[in-house]
């Protein structure tokens, strides 16, 4: 079987491609058929080593979101059975409640860019018919995140703002989302094409950073005197007073994502419910999955590549010229 594998934090051009023998399920485990993998942007931080220490070493097999079959399973497994549509979730082993153990794919363990891998089977989510492989493999990480953000402190109300920064993985399934939740939402981007876009999926106001630097006040003035209840917050602390003006008395600021600085996560203000988001449990990842399939959400990939051409996979990712996922084909 083929299965890729990079140098932690040596760079993407160490990703190669290896043949090595099929697994087989011990007790409590199930072998699953890896058929699709979509991209985040933690994937860089572990092929780049932007925060160093926390990818295995020295080295890793990439990516954290896949969907696939079961193919066998060990002894003692009652959740699945051979056939069954499911993806692994991102942490292995939280189920639910507050989060037991940093054990995530991808990143402290092996990831999902190979043709099979065994995982314990109750850390497995079983896929809906509605759903294909490629789009059920975007929501391990990045659309459980939008979720969390967006029920798991405050949930969402019909008439809410919410202000996603980017047009990535995660503020496309925000959009999604708290369209579905009938919020109102404001999307930015630095590419008015992607925002063209945005705003075919319901995106209410949308802002090209680049040409609107102040950005912020442009939507002050576009929401008419409103105020933000959740910034789905993806570039970090250089935006956080930004962000804060915004903001209700005690709205959230969803702290997510790294792409302009550093995390958000250390700053604070009065004003502001600052929420580290930690991805998501089992228990909300079935809710997701419940809520996707009755508002028939489809998830957005933008382009795919082959388990060879991972590189160029990363490659895209990097570039960030993407809108919503980069898929890599695993059949």
């Amino acid at each position: 079987m083929k299965q890729a594998v990079l140098q932690s934090g040596k760079g993407i051009e160490t990703l190669e491609i290896r043949e090595v023998a099929m697994p087989q399920p011990g007790p409590g485990e199930a072998l699953v058929r890896l058929q699709a993998a979509t991209l985040n942007f933690r994937d860089l931080i572990m092929a780049k080593g932007l925060i160093p220490g926390i990818a295995k070493e020295p080295e890793l097999v990439p990516l954290s979101c896949a969907a696939g079959m079961v193919e066998a399973v060990g002894d003692g497994v009652t959740r699945v059975k051979a056939g069954d549509r499911v993806t692994p979730q991102f942490t292995i082993g939280w189920i639910t409640g507050a989060q037991p153990t940093p054990t995530m794919l991808g990143g402290s363990i092996d990831g999902v860019a190979q043709q099979y891998a065994i995982y314990p089977a109750e850390s497995l989510v079983l896929n809906p018919d509605e759903l294909g492989d490629l789009e059920a493999a975007t929501l391990a990480c990045a659309a459980l995140t939008s979720w969390s953000a967006l029920t798991g402190f405050r949930p969402t109300s019909p008439g809410d703002w919410i202000l996603a920064h980017g047009t990535g993985g995660v503020s496309i399934a925000a959009l999604q989302f708290a369209k579905a939740m009938g919020a109102q939402v404001i999307v930015t981007s630095s590419s008015d094409a992607k925002l063209s876009r945005a705003r075919s999926l319901g995106a209410d106001v949308t802002v090209n950073y680049r040409t609107t630097p102040n950005w912020a006040a442009a939507i002050r003035d576009a929401i008419g005197g409103a105020k933000v209840t959740n910034v789905i917050d993806t570039v970090g602390a250089t935006q956080f007073a930004d962000n804060a003006s915004l903001l209700v008395e005690g709205g959230q600021l969803s702290a997510i994502g790294m792409l302009g600085s550093e995390f958000s996560w250390t700053r604070q203000d009065p004003r502001v419910d600052l929420k580290p988001i930690g991805v998501g449990n089992r228990d909300q990842h079935e809710a997701m999955l419940a809520f996707i399939v009755a508002h028939r959400i489809k998830p957005v990939v933008d382009v795919v590549y082959d388990l060879d051409r991972i590189r160029d996979a990363f490659h895209m990712l990097e570039s960030g010229q993407f809108f919503g996922k980069v898929g890599v084909n695993l059949l």
